[in-house]
């Protein structure tokens, strides 16, 4: 693994072939071990997401965190996402979400590889978009990483290799009321610049704790089931489903082709509050 700054692109070592990638998200872990959402203990789920990636998945080349790794940003729960995130591969990499402390993040990051924004491997860019505006539920990109996005795409353009782009929100209506009113607020001006770039094969995203695979002009878009619990698709308020935790693989080929599924655990037992009018 090399890179040249902070403002260059991280290079993986790839041996060819297809990139084989496993996504986690929205893990809300407490402050301390064994601490609950709705009910549901976040680090039991968790570490059965991952055993049943064990199980499933062999040689992963990269792990995305796609935000919501904790639920109140303490540095605790970082730790302990490395720790959980480290049983499946070292070049594992994490996005802020609307319950993450940026700064908390960061500091256990340190300088490590886990925050790049832009990584390349075999014939991929993946770019990893911060939405998260400090204090607020809804995501946003900025000006500034718009920009950075259009400047990212045309030099994947110009070295021919093809794009996965990730962030937190949703950048489209999933049909859920409650949560789209939540999605990226500079929706229009994000795919502005992806219409504009045809390298870019998928969007890939969490925060909505369902399953979501849609096209759109020739781009898939996925977002992925939560590591603990999850919320019923296709609703006007606040529900909780009664589907297991899961996770999301992907095999980026070398054509620009995304291979993806979602799988959830089986035979573990989870406790959920499926009354709850919330959680925020």
């Amino acid at each position: 693994m090399t890179v040249s700054s902070k403002d260059q692109p991280l290079q993986l070592e790839h041996p060819g072939g297809s990139v084989r990638v496993v996504q986690l998200t929205d893990c809300h872990l407490s402050g301390t071990e064994g601490g609950t959402l709705l009910g549901m203990d976040t680090d039991h789920s968790l570490q059965a997401v991952i055993d049943q990636v064990k199980t499933q998945r062999d040689g992963i080349d990269m792990l995305l965190g796609t935000g919501d790794l904790s639920d109140h940003g303490a540095a605790a729960a970082y730790l302990r996402v490395h720790s959980y995130f480290a049983q499946l591969s070292p070049a594992n990499f994490w996005l802020p979400g609307n319950h993450d402390d940026r700064a908390a993040m960061s500091t256990v990051a340190g300088a490590s590889i886990r925050l790049s924004p832009e990584i390349r491997i075999g014939k991929w860019q993946v770019l990893m978009l911060d939405s998260q505006i400090p204090g607020a539920v809804g995501g946003q990109l900025g000006e500034q990483q718009l920009l950075q996005l259009e400047h990212s795409l045309a030099a994947a353009k110009r070295i021919g290799l093809h794009t996965l782009v990730c962030l937190h929100h949703q950048p489209i209506a999933i049909g859920c009321a409650w949560l789209d009113g939540q999605m990226v607020a500079d929706t229009e001006q994000f795919f502005d610049i992806l219409d504009a770039h045809s390298g870019v094969k998928g969007v890939l995203w969490g925060h909505v704790h369902q399953e979501v695979d849609v096209m759109r002009k020739g781009v898939r878009l996925l977002a992925t089931p939560s590591t603990c619990v999850q919320f019923a698709p296709n609703c006007e308020e606040f529900k909780v489903d009664d589907k297991a935790p899961g996770y999301r693989w992907l095999e980026l080929l070398p054509d620009g082709v995304i291979e993806t599924g979602v799988s959830r655990v089986e035979n573990v037992h989870f406790s959920v509050d499926l009354n709850s009018g919330g959680y925020l």
